[in-house]
């Protein structure tokens, strides 16, 4: 039997951070032809269910658009099974305003619900939305079967132990319980490990990184289950329309933005980074006082060539005192008056030394 886990597919995101108006509208689009495309995986490769881990929305005003995609998309795959368990992102605006629940569609409330999967007599999803109501007592009223394959659905952050927080999910309260796979959301990168000896938690991570804090490949679990063993293989299927990238490039030993260019062109060339992908560049290491970089350029000069391409500089200026004890100009002056400052931290006084040279110096700041 093989089943998708999913979770944090933010549909109806505003995507405004980084992108034209233009471009936001289109990455809103592709987050739906993602959450399309994963079905459409889903039905070539004969899985039976598609659990989603929580915020499918990202607002709780959900566009009509998004709403009737997502119905149609579920109704009109009644081979498949969804069972959808509300994250914090989402609200009931979704299944309010549905006339009619599909049949396909299996939901979840604040007490634990359990669903035997169709076609299968071992294989159980059970699911549970914890809010600061029920999070005191919910954990102590998880039970499984033990002779069966246990799937358990949460949203949150797990943690060695839980506290009053509801939207911590402590591994101490799940061991134990014959969960076999604890399905979450929450966290946007794949991430797993071990419950006990017996089950494993796994983050899916998101469908599309919508941000430079979400870098890297997105996909969803792809869970192959043995129902006679009653165990399982896990693969992380990649299947967002774009990479995001954050690249620290060194421009150590580099004094022009000639320099700092080809050092982006190695880094960008050496990971093959391609045309649809967002990036941003930081700059990273050691340069002299007369070294000079202009993020505004680099960005123009690459601009064409990716879909948002951003250049910060985090360089450290690298100041020997030296060079200004028997300066008589008055940048040595300026210089030997930010070094004597006791109340400016030392790496301050690098980036207030190179500013205020380069002001003395009628450049553009």
């Amino acid at each position: 039997m093989r089943i998708i886990h999913c979770a944090d597919v933010h549909l109806d995101s505003k995507m405004l951070r980084h992108l034209t108006k233009e471009q936001a509208k289109e990455r809103k689009n592709e987050l739906l032809n993602t959450f399309e495309q994963m079905v459409a995986y889903a039905n070539e490769n004969k899985v039976s269910a598609i659990i989603i881990a929580g915020d499918l929305f990202d607002t709780s005003m959900i566009s009509v658009t998004t709403r009737n995609f997502v119905k149609d998309t579920i109704t009109n795959n009644p081979g498949i099974e969804f069972y959808y368990l509300q994250g914090n992102h989402d609200i009931d605006n979704f299944l309010i305003n549905l006339k009619e629940i599909p049949a396909n569609l299996k939901l979840f409330g604040k007490e634990w619900n359990t669903y035997g999967v169709a076609g299968s007599e071992n294989v159980t999803i059970t699911g549970a939305e914890i809010d600061v109501k029920n999070h005191a007592v919910i954990y102590d009223a998880l039970t499984l079967d033990e002779n069966k394959y246990n799937i358990v659905v949460m949203h949150g952050q797990i943690q060695d132990k839980g506290n009053d927080n509801p939207d911590i999910i402590g591994l101490d309260k799940i061991k134990n319980k014959n969960v076999d796979y604890l399905a979450l959301g929450h966290y946007h990168s794949y991430r797993e490990d071990a419950i006990d000896p017996r089950g494993t938690y796994c983050y899916s991570g998101c469908l599309e990184g919508r941000g430079f804090d979400e870098c890297g490949e997105h996909g969803f679990v792809l869970l192959e289950v043995d129902e006679k063993k009653r165990t399982a293989t896990r693969t992380f299927v990649p299947i967002a329309a774009r990479t995001i990238y954050s690249i620290d490039v060194s421009v150590t030993g580099c004094y022009t933005t000639v320099d700092a260019k080809q050092k982006i062109t190695e880094a960008l060339d050496a990971l093959k980074v391609d045309a649809k992908s967002l990036v941003k560049i930081v700059l990273t290491g050691e340069v002299t006082l007369d070294s000079e970089f202009n993020t505004d350029l680099l960005e123009k000069n690459f601009a064409d060539a990716y879909y948002v391409f951003k250049v910060i500089n985090k360089t450290k200026t690298k100041i020997n005192i030296e060079d200004f004890t028997f300066d008589e100009t008055l940048k040595g002056e300026f210089a030997r008056t930010v070094l004597a400052s006791a109340d400016i931290s030392e790496e301050d006084k690098s980036t207030i030394i190179r500013y205020g040279i380069q002001a003395l110096l009628g450049e553009e700041i």
